[in-house]
């Protein structure tokens, strides 16, 4: 029989690309259901080409628009923008899988529906487990649900880790996740304030949405995936290092106690992660490039520990810092984060100010432990309100 899947973020990078996978299989998986905000034309052409029984658009007034389009093209689709419909399309009963694109702290409720139900969970959006924590591990225990990662570089770790989860804190030494340092690796520090919206988007490897694309200049997207990697291996931080690799041909390594180092190779393509957790324990083709080893460039590395590194980014650091403090601070950093991103997309403040707000908001709070959604959200709400304080006093101290 064909597996069922919802995708979370269906009209954002990683769901065009889940489509493009899955379009190779159609005799392996049907879509049961697409969401997206307010893509309405994108998501019209996904729903003509796949469809799913329910399309969810987050906007009602793309809701309308869309189920207008659909039913004027004979679609049998139904469209939902209720405030449960994501919750719903997540944890129905004829769902086996749910690839989790939802970019940020949106994607937690959905996430947490999937994996309450038992589902495999595609987990694309690594804030879904930057929030949720420990709260979402027990989810996905109490539920039964599988929970596989689809960002390149854990998918990498979990390649390369032996098959036992058991065997994991006995034989591993360190993972090493690996960035390429995004648009300005080589750029004076001294420089990052003139830096524009559309100069930190261009990413040199990877195609990607602006707030993940800003998160990469800024390496605010390699301490969410450290956070990210503790909770989803279950090893100590200081057992996570991060090095900088710009070619982006090795996604990540684990180093063994014995020495031995194992890493995953392949193109900067996330249609390999995808078909790797669509098709887990077994492979399948992904469409995306093999690697030529007879002209491939030659793989350099750089540390972090580099003076000029540590200055072009500061917020790697935040990522340890929050693991060492009361849990729910990780939710802190993301919910600073997102809000000092959005913030410096639409022009208000300026490259290396989104760091200054950052740690800003984590060193004057001290959540409450979470220990339900509600409790997340309230830290998450309340995160953003001091983020946004903290960005007018900064704007009126160097006078915008």
């Amino acid at each position: 029989m064909k597996k069922s899947i919802t995708i979370l973020g269906s009209t954002g990078s990683i769901g065009v690309n889940t489509l493009d996978v899955l379009s190779r299989h159609l005799d392996q998986f049907e879509v049961f259901a697409l969401t997206g905000a307010k893509q309405v034309d994108l998501m019209l052409q996904q729903c003509l080409q796949f469809q799913p029984h329910f399309a969810v658009m987050v906007n009602t007034d793309a809701a309308m628009q869309l189920q207008e389009k659909l039913k004027s093209a004979g679609s049998a689709t139904r469209v939902l923008s209720d405030t449960n419909a994501l919750d719903q399309v997540a944890a129905d009963e004829r769902v086996d899988i749910v690839m989790a694109a939802i970019v940020g702290a949106a994607g937690l409720s959905s996430c947490l529906a999937a994996a309450a139900k038992g589902k495999r969970l595609l987990l694309a959006n690594k804030e879904a487990l930057v929030v949720g924590g420990q709260l979402f591990l027990d989810t996905v225990s109490a539920g039964g649900a599988q929970l596989l990662p689809i960002d390149s570089e854990h998918s990498a770790i979990f390649q390369s880790l032996p098959e036992s989860p058991a065997a994991w804190p006995q034989a591993v030494d360190k993972i090493i996740l690996t960035a390429s340092g995004g648009p300005f690796r080589s750029v004076d520090p001294e420089r990052l304030h003139t830096v524009t919206p559309e100069q930190a988007c261009a990413h040199p490897n990877w195609v990607m949405g602006r707030k993940i694309s800003v998160d990469s200049a800024t390496m605010m997207n390699k301490a969410l995936e450290v956070i990210e990697a503790k909770f989803l291996f279950g090893l100590s931080p200081h057992q996570i290092e991060v090095v900088i690799h710009p070619q982006s041909i090795i996604h990540s390594m684990v180093q063994y106690v014995d020495g031995s180092v194992v890493a995953q190779l392949g193109t900067p393509d996330m249609k390999m992660p995808i078909a790797y957790g669509l098709s887990w324990p077994q492979r399948m083709t992904s469409g995306a490039s093999f690697l030529d080893f007879q002209h491939l460039p030659p793989m350099t590395f750089e540390s972090m520990s580099d003076q000029d590194h540590q200055r072009r980014f500061p917020g790697l650091r935040l990522a340890w810092d929050s693991l060492a403090g009361q849990q729910g601070l990780t939710a802190v950093l993301n919910a600073a984060n997102e809000v000092a991103v959005e913030l410096f997309l639409n022009q208000q403040i300026q490259f290396n100010q989104i760091h200054v707000i950052n740690a800003q908001t984590m060193s004057s709070m001290t959540p409450a432990l979470p220990t339900s959604l509600g409790d997340l959200l309230e830290i998450d709400r309340e995160a953003r309100s001091v983020a946004h304080r903290n960005a007018k006093q900064l704007q009126q101290a160097v006078g915008h």
